[in-house]
């Protein structure tokens, strides 16, 4: 498996707090069947995105873990004026890897007015909207027109594993399941912050989706699309649609 959503590096958002807890969420990560994954620093009004400590900090964990498995770089990114600017001018600061997909970050609180035109910018800039988590965000999941209205313009949505597990309540758990109902799923990913009570294990997640929706789904959220983003390729996905039954349909 691939995930592209997590804080293993240490010191520098909320996520691990030191090495030796950065190094045991990155050997979970391993242990638990993900052979990539993306280290996505917030950068926002509260967390400053520092591009050199965070490349100093993956060679420094990879040095360490070895070629059990690979980190790579990206970003978990806040509309704000200063990100956007900045992503204007050189995109490759935030994307994975230097590329074109970017993680987005929506506030619980409010989401811009201007939020279309500001994720037709980026796309404009060449760069591929991810929304991250929307199933955890009530004010998401509340403009679902909005959202359907972004994928078709070519942004892309990436649910957390453990939501559909029932980690975030119910709420999030009923709204990861309607986006994948919906064909509004592109990436499932684990948004780890710890060992415990958010960790990089995608196990349960991939069993869950692969039972209530089929193996070839859980193969392209959690492995085929997420590897996608590592390299730039193009991913290619259905039209977001009602709700559906699950059997007898494929989502791909």
């Amino acid at each position: 498996m691939v995930d592209i959503h997590s804080h293993i590096l240490y010191g520098i958002d909320d996520g691990a707090k030191s090495l030796e807890q950065s190094l045991a969420m990155v050997r979970m990560a391993a242990d638990c069947g993900t052979t990539d994954i993306v280290a996505t620093p917030h950068s926002d009004l509260k967390y400053r995105f520092q591009p050199e400590v965070i490349a100093a900090r993956i060679v420094e964990l990879q040095e360490q873990v070895g070629d059990r498995i690979k980190i790579h770089r990206g970003c978990d990114f806040h509309l704000h004026i200063d990100n956007l600017r900045s992503s204007y001018q050189d995109p490759s600061r935030y994307t994975i890897n230097g590329l074109r997909y970017l993680m987005v970050e929506f506030a619980d609180q409010q989401i811009p007015k201007t939020a279309t035109q500001l994720l037709q910018e980026l796309l404009a800039y060449g760069m591929t909207p991810v929304v991250t988590h929307p199933e955890r965000n009530k004010l998401l999941l509340g403009m679902m027109d909005s959202l359907v209205e972004w994928i078709r313009m070519g942004c892309l949505m990436q649910v957390t594993g453990q939501s559909f597990l029932g980690r975030f309540g119910r709420t999030a758990e009923a709204g990861a399941r309607d986006l994948l109902d919906k064909n509004m799923v592109h990436f499932v990913a684990s948004d780890a912050h710890d060992t415990e009570h958010r960790p990089p294990d995608l196990r349960g997640p991939y069993a869950f989706v692969a039972k209530e929706w089929g193996k070839p789904v859980a193969e392209k959220l959690f492995v085929e699309n997420p590897r996608a983003t590592l390299t730039g390729a193009e991913i290619e996905y259905e039209e977001p649609a009602a709700a559906k039954k699950k059997s007898g349909w494929k989502l791909w």
